[in-house]
């Protein structure tokens, strides 16, 4: 298993891992336009030159970073692949000095057991929801918001 950055030639295979889960409901769809554009920020599971895994860390503000898009092809599905893919983006956070990383999932359970907290959607900064304007289900998200500190920062 390998865990890499994206490629462009990946983002095919991306669009059809997020819209498979997104068809039935477990996360929101991306248009391709804006897997090409965020490809940068990307990041995926390869075994034998198959995509099996993706997500990206989206970069909010100086302290604040997103994990998006986090999916695992269903027949790879409990071999770790989106617990290494979520601390290859902690580790990324890291190097970049960024304190905190949120979720907005359907799987909050998932990323409890990578080390996030619950915290009610109120809390986070009202920059996190510049594109949620454009969502379908706005402003009834059903999603839950999880975060975890990497860096005690003083108040």
């Amino acid at each position: 298993m390998n865990i890499r950055k994206a490629r462009i030639t990946d983002m095919e295979s991306v669009h059809r891992l997020i819209n498979y889960y997104a068809d039935q409901g477990l996360m929101l769809a991306r248009p391709r336009s804006a897997l090409y554009e965020a490809v940068r920020e990307f990041t995926v599971a390869e075994e034998k030159g198959q995509i099996v895994g993706a997500g990206s860390l989206h970069i909010i503000w100086e302290d604040l970073a997103e994990i998006r898009a986090l999916a695992v092809d269903p027949r790879y599905t409990r071999r770790g692949i989106g617990r290494r893919l979520v601390q290859s983006f902690l580790e990324e956070a890291r190097e970049l000095g960024l304190p905190r990383v949120f979720a907005l999932t359907y799987q909050s359970g998932f990323f409890i057991k990578c080390g996030f907290q619950p915290i009610p959607k109120e809390k986070l900064p009202q920059k996190v929801w510049k594109e949620c304007i454009n969502c379908p289900k706005f402003p009834n998200c059903e999603e839950e918001a999880v975060i975890i500190e990497l860096v005690r920062t003083l108040q």
